[in-house]
């Protein structure tokens, strides 16, 4: 599942049925596929090239077909934009038939959707200034065009002040809007339109540098229309709905899937089928550039990821987009008339602690000393490492390798490193007693037990679960594993359930908001409770600097800080995996927060 981390980074639980994880860049084909004579098929084989990730698998298209895509969860909650809702699958979903302004690219890019907006300029910096012209034939299909009301429905309810956030005594959140991203919303301060609405003007209060991130990149517009419709607003008026008003609709979209209110895509929903399936057919009324060529795209929920080859064998499905490990791509590889690739993409395993847990909130010599005595060597070794040996410890909260800024902030530290003397002089030093046999607080409380949380069915967490297991027990703090419901991580992690877990974010391309929500004090993807003034002063200043690399150099203060409280332990890049039959086109890997889907207008059979 995809959890609300930041302003556009998904958190990624993918229900792996086994330890090992492929190597990352390499791609090949089925014993059907047309082939090099190195394994690697004709569809998918240059993704891992060079200036080809857009490009790979392209090809033109005949009418006719279906094709099936998998889901590995099932979609529970259907406003993305909402902290409960905003999982991978929800988003890849609801991608199909909901516009955005931006949309990451395969190569980690952002492009521009022209079918939804025509242009976008920055038209003056002091106030930093965006004048979005909308497509004067971009209209939801019900016929109400698309206008400047949508963007500002879109940013009062995610600014965190015209629909605040529920009181924490509203256990069921039903008093409010609780967006997965604040960032740049709250620090706009004016949507206004002109041109009978198809001009949208944007004045910011203070500036956004990864301001291509605001109404897309991940998080489509919803209709205002149907918003003010269903709350009894004024219709054509988002700019004076109430927060109670707001809240009605935020829920509406939480609990109605697409198919039941205006869309505004190339394809649009047909039904829905909980935990089951999703069956989309051509919007006759699409105006964009592409018509969709397929007769229908299904996207079907397959939750236990070992049944996803024989579902692609017997065509069931088409495609699938599951964890890379040893046996299932090994399956694949037997499969007739499958191209595969496997890549590295924006996403990062990593333990998280619980800072509400009163005892590992209060020292931070006893997560110091926990994030050292973890092996992160060991880890890899025993998991992705079997099959990967270049799979290395990951060195930073909020880049990965080949990103410009990415600094190992961590080894240095010993973090991660397995050294148990270092670890038990943490402790020390801090006056605990009980190191190596049943820790205790320098006031005399017990430490632990402690639980180490995972999704069910992941074999992989299950086992770094286990390994963090026999590290803590050196330390004298006892753990025990709690595995999650596949569908439960979003609630567990939102109402703190756990005191340690692992999972992974699926990250976008812009690290300065992403951080915003990921490390700021009440940033939506804060789960833990982190809080640190001077992280939160650098982070809110990478975040108004224009100049990237200016914004790189203050994320990396802020991240040495953040190593140095031990809340996050970053464990390793993880690998991404897309197999699709060669008799279909323009599929690819895109392993930002969108997924294979960013261009599902495109999908079709080979010509």
């Amino acid at each position: 599942m995809r959890v609300q981390r930041s302003a556009l980074t998904r958190g990624l639980t993918l229900a792996a049925g086994l330890t090992l994880v492929l190597a990352a860049c390499s791609s090949g084909g089925g014993s059907g596929g047309s082939g090099n004579g190195k394994g690697d098929s004709a569809g998918l084989a240059s993704c891992g090239t060079q200036g080809k990730a857009n490009t790979c698998n392209s090809g033109a298209t005949k009418a006719g077909g279906t094709f099936t895509y998998t889901l590995e969860k099932n979609i529970q909650q259907w406003n993305v934009q909402d902290a409960n809702g905003n999982t991978f699958e929800n988003g890849e979903a609801l991608g199909v038939v909901l516009p955005e302004v931006f949309v990451p690219k395969p190569d980690f890019s952002v492009t521009l959707n022209t079918d939804l907006v025509t242009s976008v300029t920055q038209t003056s910096t002091s106030p930093q200034t965006l004048v979005y012209k909308i497509d004067p034939k971009a209209s939801w299909n019900d016929g109400t065009p698309i206008t400047a009301d949508d963007f500002v429905y879109y940013w009062r309810t995610n600014d965190g002040k015209d629909c605040p956030p529920p009181p924490a005594s509203d256990a069921s959140q039903t008093k409010g809007c609780l967006p997965q991203s604040t960032a740049g919303y709250d620090r706009i301060k004016s949507v206004t339109g002109s041109d009978g609405g198809k001009t949208v003007t944007v004045v910011m209060a203070k500036p956004f540098s990864d301001w291509k991130q605001l109404f897309g990149a991940g998080y489509p517009l919803y209709p205002a229309h149907v918003a003010e419709k269903l709350s009894g607003a004024k219709a054509g008026d988002a700019a004076h709905m109430t927060a109670a008003q707001m809240t009605q609709a935020w829920q509406y979209f939480q609990k109605t899937p697409p198919s039941k209110y205006a869309t505004a895509g190339p394809y649009k929903m047909q039904d829905w089928t909980d935990n089951d399936h999703a069956t989309f057919v051509p919007d006759p009324k699409w105006w964009g550039k592409t018509k969709p060529s397929l007769d229908r795209l299904i996207f079907k929920v397959i939750t236990d990821a070992t049944q996803e080859p024989t579902a692609l064998r017997n065509n069931e499905v088409q495609g699938i987009y599951p964890q890379p490990e040893v046996d299932l791509v090994n399956q694949i590889k037997s499969i007739p008339k499958v191209t595969y690739t496997i890549g590295n993409g924006l996403n990062w395993e990593h333990f998280d602690l619980n800072l509400h847990n009163p005892v590992i909130g209060k020292y931070k010599p006893l997560r110091q000393a926990m994030f050292t005595a973890i092996n992160i060597k060991d880890i890899v070794s025993k998991t992705v490492g079997q099959f990967d040996p270049k799979v290395k410890q990951l060195g930073s909260h909020n880049y990965v390798p080949g990103q410009a800024g990415y600094q190992d902030l961590v080894a240095g530290t010993g973090q991660g490193s397995g050294d148990l003397a270092k670890a038990k002089k943490y402790l020390t030093d801090a006056k605990f007693t009980g190191v190596g046999t049943a820790l205790k607080t320098p006031d005399g409380k017990a430490v632990g037990p402690f639980n180490c949380r995972y999704t069910t069915g992941n074999q992989i967490r299950q086992s770094e679960c286990q390994i963090l297991q026999s590290n803590l027990a050196s330390l004298g703090i006892k753990v025990t594993i709690k595995p999650i419901g596949a569908a439960d991580l979003g609630t567990v992690l939102v109402g703190h359930q756990y005191d340690i877990i692992v999972f992974a974010w699926v990250a976008s391309p812009f690290p300065s908001a992403n951080a915003q929500q990921n490390w700021v004090t009440g940033g939506g993807g804060n789960y833990g409770g982190y809080s640190n003034k001077t992280v939160d002063q650098l982070v809110t200043q990478a975040v108004g600097e224009t100049d990237q690399s200016k914004a790189a150099s203050l994320l990396n203060q802020a991240d040495k800080i953040m190593v140095d409280d031990a809340y996050v332990l970053p464990l390793y890049q993880k690998p991404t995996f897309l197999a699709v039959q060669t008799r279909f086109v323009n599929m690819r890997d895109n392993a930002t927060n969108v997924g294979p889907p960013y261009n599902t207008a495109e999908w079709g059979l080979k010509k």
